[in-house]
């Protein structure tokens, strides 16, 4: 019997509580609704292989959890805290002591809101790129690269058009660049505030890309176009060592220039350096375990941090907007690039790889290779569209570098 009566007690507190938010906070209720099912809806683009699963299952899974744990749950504390980690904490005392109650708020102090876990995907991430792309034809996947930051360039006027303020509009014109590591590390340097809500909105819309892209290919290349061939690669291999001075030269250059985003060039450049010097121990490691380990939590955080109460928030609406408007230009601005080549080529440059410079290691790549073999099985974009790639991750960086010096210097 007491049994029984708890759970009538307990059935009763519930129901008191929907009637409750549902008549304080209607739209926190449906948006929280709404996210739950939106996260099934990621997992099961994620399991069919529509979305990049890696990131798409622990981030959905996380998005309908926590909507689902704190739909009834009455949050007057006035945080965007969840009841997995509080990523407003500010003084020690309040750290530590949220340390000890959030089970995912170590990984969040200690590895995300720091930028360390960014970085250590991005040492993952050189351990699997072979710069041999980008020096086979470096001035071709630079050029590309570069039209491809054309969302970056016009998404930071725009954003202060609409009243963001210089930093918070460098921080979000940065999700053009559709790099995740970037975004994190400069938002978390230019809008503290916003970072949380910044690095979520990316990392959703990184994922959505891989889905989406293809149908922007379609609309702006016919089909002809995207079944031009490409020359067979008939070059010489790139020596191992020529590669080494490139990752060495290239970061200590870059570093040089670009100071604030050196943790990033050295995790990214001492993974390549790692994978051209045969230290096969640390390739399989850091590329496997660690890689797939940061993942996963990356993608498990950003979901606990898509509650509703942080989405609902007029500037995380106007971010949706941005961050959608910055990605789709990028993607424009990387497919004119690729026209610009077919034309000075004599159409012999399939403009389709111009897509992959827009740096989403190794999404953007395997989208345009697969929008060609749609229409032509034997033409094999991939070492054109990889060096477009692995120059998208250089020049994100380095736009990056230029927002945070310049609104460093304004302030």
């Amino acid at each position: 019997m007491e049994g029984i009566e708890s759970v009538e007690f307990f059935s009763l507190d519930m129901f008191q509580g929907v009637a409750t938010l549902v008549a304080s906070e209607p739209g926190v209720a449906a948006m929280r609704i709404f996210l739950i099912f939106f996260g099934f809806l990621l997992i099961y683009l994620g399991r069919k292989g529509v979305l990049e699963a890696l990131l798409m299952v622990p981030m959905g899974m996380g998005m309908s959890t926590i909507n689902a744990a704190v739909l009834f749950w009455d949050q007057e504390l006035g945080t965007q805290g969840t009841l997995f980690l509080n990523p407003l904490v500010e003084t020690t005392d309040d750290v530590v002591t949220w340390l000890q109650i959030d089970w995912l708020q170590p990984l969040y102090t200690l590895a995300f809101s720091n930028g360390l876990i960014a970085c250590v995907v991005l040492l993952g991430i050189g351990m699997l790129l072979d710069v041999g792309f980008v020096m086979a034809r470096p001035f071709q996947s630079m050029f590309i690269a570069l039209c491809a930051e054309l969302g970056t360039v016009v998404t930071f006027p725009l954003a202060m058009s609409l009243g963001l303020p210089i930093n918070d509009a460098a921080a979000v014109a940065t999700i053009g660049g559709a790099d995740g590591p970037m975004i994190l590390f400069a938002a978390l340097i230019l809008s503290p505030e916003l970072f949380v809500p910044i690095t979520v909105v990316a990392y959703l819309y990184l994922g959505l890309t891989y889905g989406g892209y293809p149908y922007l290919i379609r609309l702006m290349v016919p089909k002809h176009i995207r079944a031009i061939k490409m020359p067979d690669e008939n070059k010489k291999e790139i020596p191992v060592r020529d590669k080494v001075v490139f990752s060495v030269v290239a970061c200590t250059v870059l570093s040089l220039l670009f100071p604030v985003a050196a943790p990033l060039f050295l995790s990214l450049f001492l993974g390549v350096l790692i994978r051209e010097s045969g230290l096969l121990k640390y390739v399989e490691t850091f590329s496997g375990p660690v890689l797939y380990t940061a993942t996963f939590f990356l993608g498990l955080l950003l979901g606990v941090l898509c509650e509703a109460n942080t989405l609902l928030d007029k500037s995380v609406l106007i971010l949706l907007v941005l961050g959608i408007t910055a990605l789709l230009i990028s993607g424009i601005g990387g497919l004119l690039g690729g026209y610009l080549l077919y034309f000075l080529t004599g159409g012999k440059f399939n403009p389709v790889i111009g897509i992959a410079g827009v740096s989403c290691v190794p999404t953007c790549a395997k989208v345009a290779q697969k929008c060609v073999s749609e229409e032509n099985p034997d033409s094999i974009v991939l070492p054109y569209a990889l060096g477009a790639n692995i120059s998208g991750v250089i020049t994100s960086a380095i736009f990056a570098s230029i927002f945070i010096s310049v609104v460093n210097q304004l302030q």
